[in-house]
């Protein structure tokens, strides 16, 4: 895949303060969506379409399989501020902030056989 697809095992999972319907300590990171199209699955390009078919708020989607997406949540967005990075739980109607920025979210990226 020229862009997007799966990342390595190294950075796989995000620890969670909280329990979600996925674990009770992590959520799974184990691809980022691409930007273009190409026919290889979804795309950043289908994150329009993806956010009216499951009733999220406007993320731009950057991981997930309908129960669940990783996005960049603009709401709070204030033109110098950049976008926090969230977890939106199709499956129980939730939402977990994960980290303030896609830095913070990348750097605090562990491997999933931690959790295991």
């Amino acid at each position: 895949m020229p862009n997007g697809g799966g990342v390595t095992a190294d950075r796989d999972a995000f620890p969670t303060i909280q329990p979600t319907s996925w674990s009770e300590d992590h959520i799974p990171f184990t691809e980022l969506m691409g930007i273009g199209t190409g026919g290889h699955g979804l795309s950043l390009l289908d994150t329009p379409y993806l956010v009216e078919e499951w009733g999220l708020p406007s993320p731009v989607l950057l991981s997930g399989d309908g129960h669940y997406w990783i996005g960049l949540d603009y709401r709070s967005y204030g033109g110098l501020e950049v976008p926090s990075v969230t977890w939106f739980d199709t499956e129980s109607g939730t939402e977990l902030p994960l980290a303030a920025d896609f830095r913070a979210f990348v750097e605090s990226l562990q491997p999933l056989s931690r959790f295991k």
